[in-house]
C-alpha cells in the first residue's frame, strides 16, 4: 500500500511538471505555473522520506540530516530570491542551475561509492551484463555531465557579475578538445572488463569534468551568456535523468528529462533569434574582446534632444512604442516607465512595448521586469509583430537597449552581429534613445542607428529621464 502511494505522489509530480512547464509559456499563467510545479515537487519529496523503502524494506532514518537541509538550503534560497535585484537574476539563475549540477554529480559519486563497497564484498556479481553496464554508464554520465555544468555555471555566474573576465589563449579548442576526448576515452575504459578492479580511475571523470566545464565557459563572450546559461541549464537536467535512472524514480526521472529538452530548445532558439548557430556561439567568442568596444563613438555625427522636447513629441503622438532594455533594468526604472505609459494613454496615445527575444541578461528578462510593475501582457509586442507595428508608429522610445536595434545586423556584412534579427525600429518616424553615453553595448560594436537622421539622444539614467519626461508630460 506505501509503495502505491510513493508511486501516485511521483505520478501527481511528474503531471505537475509538466502541467507548470506549459503554464511557463504563457506570462499570464506562469507564476501560477510555477506554484503548481513547486507543489508537485513538494509531494515527491515528502512522499520519499515517509515512504520510501529499500528492497530489505528499510525505511529513511536520518530525518535530522534531511529536514536540517531542507531548512537551510530553504532559509538561505528565500534570502537570495527576496534580496536579488532584477539585473541579478541570470547570475542567480545561473548559480541556482550550478547547484543542481553539483547535486546530479555528487549523486553518481555517492552510488558510485556504494557500488564499490558491494563490489568489495560480494565481487562483480551483484550487477551483471547489462545491468552492470548500465548503472556504470549512468553513474559515469551523470558525474561528467552534472561536473561539468556545475563549473561552467560557476564561470557564468562569476563572468555575469564581473568577478571573471574572458580568457581567450591560442590553441584554447583545442586543448578544450583533448579534455573532453580524455573523460571520453575514460569513460569508455571503465567500462570494461581491463579497468573492473580499478575503479579509483573514475574519481578522475568528475575532477576532468570540473576543468573542463571551466574551460568550456572562460572563453564565451558577455553577450552570448545567456545561450551558455541555457545550455548548461540542459545539462544539469541531463544529469538529474541520470540520477532518475539510478533510484528507478518516475519524479525524478521526468523532473530531468523536462529540464533538458526546454533547456536544449531555448538554447536553439536563441540561437535562431541571433542567427548564429550554436557551435558559432561556442567557438566564436561573440562579445568577448575589447578590439570593437574601442571603436565606439567614432561613427557620425549625432544629435540630441532635450526632455521637454522629447515629452512633446510623444504626448502628441498617436502612437509611441517602448523598447525597454538592460539600461532599464540598471536603473530600475520599470515603476517610471509605466506611470509614463499611463500619462500618455491618458492623453490617448497609443502605447506598446516591443520585446526583442535576447533583450537583457537572459530570456523573458524583460517580460519579468515589466511584470514586476504591473505593465499588462497585452501590450508587449513580440518581435515579429513589433516590426510590423514600427511602420505606423510615431515614436520609438529606446530605453537602455543598443545591440538589438543595431541596423548593422541587417547591412553590414562584416559585423559579428550580422545576420541577427533585431527591432526594426529605424522603419518609425522618430527614435529617441535614452543611455548613459555613447559607449557601445554588451557586444562590443558601434551602433550606426545612433547617427541616423530620424534618431535623438537622450543622454541620462533611465529612471531619472523618466521621471523628467513624466513631469513635463503631465504639463502638456
Amino acid at each position: 500500500m506505501e509503495l502505491n502511494i510513493l508511486t501516485i505522489c511521483y505520478l501527481i509530480g511528474s503531471v505537475t511538471f509538466i502541467l507548470g512547464l506549459k503554464m511557463l509559456s504563457n506570462p499570464a499563467t506562469a507564476r501560477r505555473g510555477n506554484l503548481i510545479a513547486a507543489t508537485g515537487m513538494t509531494i515527491a519529496i515528502l512522499g520519499t522520506i515517509f515512504l520510501y523503502k529499500d528492497d530489505e524494506g528499510k525505511s529513511l532514518h536520518n530525518y535530522g540530516w534531511i529536514f536540517g537541509g531542507i531548512v537551510i538550503g530553504g532559509i538561505v534560497g528565500v534570502l537570495a530570491a527576496k534580496k536579488v535585484k532584477m539585473t541579478a537574476m541570470p547570475e542567480m539563475v545561473s548559480l541556482f542551475n550550478g547547484m543542481g549540477g553539483a547535486c546530479a554529480a555528487l549523486i553518481s559519486i555517492v552510488e558510485f561509492n556504494h557500488l564499490t563497497e558491494n563490489f568489495a564484498t560480494n565481487g562483480w556479481q551483484v550487477l551483471t551484463g547489462e545491468n552492470l553496464f548500465s548503472h556504470l554508464l549512468t553513474i559515469y554520465a551523470g558525474a561528467f555531465i552534472g561536473c561539468v555544468s556545475f563549473a561552467g555555471s560557476i564561470i557564468a555566474w562569476g563572468k555575469l557579475n564581473g568577478s571573471f573576465k574572458d580568457l581567450t589563449f591560442k590553441g584554447q579548442h583545442i586543448l578544450n578538445l583533448i579534455v573532453f576526448f580524455l573523460i571520453i576515452c575514460l569513460i569508455i575504459l571503465l567500462l570494461t572488463p581491463l579497468f573492473a578492479d580499478n575503479y579509483n580511475f573514475f574519481y578522475l571523470i568528475p575532477l576532468l569534468s570540473l576543468v573542463y566545464g571551466v574551460l568550456f565557459v572562460l572563453p564565451i563572450g558577455g553577450a552570448d551568456m545567456p545561450v551558455v546559461i541555457s545550455l548548461l541549464n540542459s545539462f544539469t537536467g541531463v544529469a538529474a535523468a541520470c540520477g532518475g535512472f539510478l533510484y528507478n524514480n518516475q519524479v525524478m526521472l521526468t523532473g530531468g528529462i523536462l529540464v533538458g529538452a526546454a533547456g536544449t530548445l531555448l538554447t536553439i532558439l536563441m540561437c535562431k533569434a541571433m542567427n548564429r548557430s550554436l557551435g558559432n556561439v561556442l567557438i566564436g567568442n561573440f562579445g568577448g574582446g575589447n578590439s570593437a568596444a574601442a571603436q565606439g563613438g567614432s561613427g557620425g555625427q549625432y544629435k540630441e534632444i532635450s526632455v521637454s522636447d522629447a515629452a512633446v513629441a510623444m504626448g502628441y503622438a498617436r502612437k509611441v512604442m517602448i523598447v525597454p532594455g538592460y539600461g532599464l533594468a540598471v536603473a530600475q526604472a520599470q515603476h517610471a516607465c509605466h506611470e509614463l505609459e499611463k500619462l500618455l494613454e491618458e492623453k490617448d496615445v497609443e502605447v506598446k512595448y516591443a520585446i526583442h527575444p535576447v533583450a537583457g541578461r537572459m530570456p523573458g528578462h524583460m517580460n519579468v521586469l515589466l511584470a514586476e510593475a504591473d505593465v499588462s501582457y497585452d501590450k508587449l509586442l513580440e518581435m515579429e509583430q513589433a516590426n510590423d507595428d514600427f511602420k505606423t508608429t510615431d515614436v520609438v522610445l529606446v530605453l537602455g537597449a543598443n545591440d538589438v536595434v543595431n541596423p548593422a545586423a541587417k547591412n553590414d556584412p562584416s559585423s559579428p552581429i550580422y545576420g541577427m534579427p533585431i527591432l526594426e525600429v529605424e522603419d518609425a518616424k522618430l527614435v529617441i534613445i535614452n543611455k548613459r553615453s555613447m559607449k557601445p553595448g554588451y557586444a562590443g560594436i558601434e551602433n550606426q542607428l545612433f547617427f541616423q537622421p530620424k534618431t535623438s539622444m537622450l543622454f541620462g539614467d533611465a529612471k531619472s529621464v523618466l521621471q523628467q519626461l513624466i513631469s513635463e508630460v503631465k504639463n502638456l
